[in-house]
């Protein structure tokens, strides 16, 4: 429960301040919005893939912040709900995450539903869409798998944002 706060406040503040004007915008501003894999389930933020994909972004010369938005066990309804709340002022890029929780809880029937809702927000806005689908995760090495069998370790958080990049730097309109 700690972990999850922590996550949901951090993500707050992040928006807080991108919001609030308290740190100057970047040039490229990402959200990175999904369920535990974005968030980063088990691992110290500065391990999630938000932070190794601006890390990758920035070694790169794009001038980008990736604002991790991603909170355990939240639904693709809960996730429109709070894009639609608020994002960072200057958004030109969301990942979205859908992850497995819908069906877990029961909502699975409105997920195709919600991710379109999404979608069609972030257009009305001129907002692009990365879509980081289960089959992106599905793909990455088992052996980076922690001992539950859904989440990464580091490496393999390390590797999901390798894999990213040339999505989002596409998105963003930069060539390598």
């Amino acid at each position: 429960m700690r972990r999850l706060l922590a996550w949901c406040l951090g993500g707050m503040v992040a928006f807080a301040s991108a919001a609030g004007g308290q740190t100057p915008p970047a040039q490229a501003v990402i959200l990175a919005l999904g369920a535990s894999n974005t968030a980063g389930w088990g691992v110290p933020l500065a391990d999630a893939y938000p932070a190794r994909l601006e890390a990758l972004l920035r070694a790169e010369g794009i001038d980008a912040t990736v604002h991790n938005f991603g909170i355990p066990g939240d639904t693709t309804r809960g996730m429109s709900a709070r894009l639609q709340a608020g994002m960072p002022e200057g958004t030109r890029v969301v990942i979205l995450q859908p992850g497995t929780n819908d069906v877990r809880v029961g909502e699975g029937a409105d997920r195709a539903r919600n991710i379109e809702e999404i979608r069609s927000w972030l257009e009305a806005r001129g907002i692009r869409l990365v879509m980081m689908e289960n089959d992106m995760l599905d793909a990455l090495p088992r052996t980076e798998l922690r001992d539950d069998g859904v989440h990464f370790t580091p490496a393999g958080y390390a590797i999901l944002a390798e894999r990213l990049l040339p999505q989002v730097r596409a998105a963003l309109g930069q060539r390598r």
